[in-house]
């Protein structure tokens, strides 16, 4: 017996810990954008799912935003379209958009809700066409001083959080792949899911925007350190963002976004970790980068890492 309590005893310190945060974020919206080595990698995409199925028991309400980079470049290439990108985003002609639309509708929202579900009737994907959730106009990049026409790629204008809510209220888990419709016509377009995500935890009023990433969060002083900044303001942040590597301006500019316009927190955390999203939100340590509004300037020296 005294065996048995030895060995269970640090279980029921980890579920103690959890405890505070369990009881703050409790009936909350956390958006979580899910990228990188998390969807591809078979483990990491099952554990993906477990802790998304473990926040909706914990009493939250998560709500997962997806693109799929890699799986769209296989698949252009199956079709015989280059893939080309400039100042950061992918060319989408009309009929690269067939292909952008196909994989994410149909090819990567449709595992990831199938993995969800495994554990319940949890998960209801749509895109950002449905129910005019997400609305765009075609976005031309400044390269050089000059704008340049990349094709179907939006620029979000709106943002309609009906039928997300409607489906929180009802318990689902809502999966949105990061397509968006034009107001003025029935263009359709491919938006940075990073930016999507943004937008739809400010329109939310979420208290918290994850975003999964390939490093471990915002390095200091790259590439002379891997040393990680744990916390940052939005003024901080909006000074580092120059200087930034090309990959983690719209996860950054996104995070900055969110945290301007009424969310809590924003986290960029390292998906290649099993179960990072429950060690940021339900551990003491947290782990990645977490971005808070400037009203929180003043608590920066005092504050751990992980507190929110």
């Amino acid at each position: 017996m005294s065996t048995r309590k030895h060995t269970a005893l640090p279980k029921a310190q980890t579920l103690i810990e959890a405890l505070p945060w369990l009881t703050r974020h409790h009936g909350k919206t956390v958006v979580i954008k899910f990228g990188g080595n998390a969807m591809v990698d078979e483990d990491l995409k099952a554990a993906f799912a477990q802790d998304v199925v473990f926040l909706r028991h914990a009493g939250l309400k998560p709500v997962v935003v997806h693109g799929g980079g890699p799986q769209i470049s296989a698949q252009l290439d199956r079709h015989g379209l280059v893939s080309e990108f400039k100042a950061g985003l992918r060319v989408t002609t009309p009929e690269a958009m067939d292909v952008v639309r196909m994989v994410l509708a149909g090819q990567v929202q449709r595992e990831l809700v199938g993995l969800l579900n495994q554990h319940g009737p949890f998960a209801v994907g749509m895109t950002g066409e449905d129910a005019h959730t997400i609305t765009a106009v075609q976005h031309f990049p400044q390269i050089d001083g000059r704008s340049v026409d990349i094709g179907r790629v939006g620029e979000i204008t709106g943002i309609d959080t009906g039928a997300i809510q409607a489906l929180l209220d009802d318990g689902r888990i809502p999966v949105i792949s990061s397509i968006a419709r034009s107001a003025h016509d029935n263009h359709v377009f491919n938006v940075n899911a990073d930016t999507a995500a943004a937008a739809l935890a400010a329109a939310l009023n979420a208290e918290t925007l994850m975003v999964l990433t390939d490093v471990e969060g915002l390095y200091e002083d790259w590439p002379h350190s891997d040393d990680v900044i744990s916390r940052l303001t939005a003024k901080q942040l909006e000074m580092l963002l120059p200087e930034l590597a090309s990959g983690m301006v719209p996860k950054m500019e996104g995070c900055l976004f969110a945290v301007r316009n009424g969310v809590t927190t924003a986290r960029v955390i390292d998906g290649r970790v099993q179960h990072s999203i429950l060690l940021e939100i339900f551990t003491d340590e947290g782990i990645g980068t977490m971005v808070v509004p400037d009203s929180e300037e003043t608590d920066t020296e005092t504050a751990t890492e992980g507190e929110s």
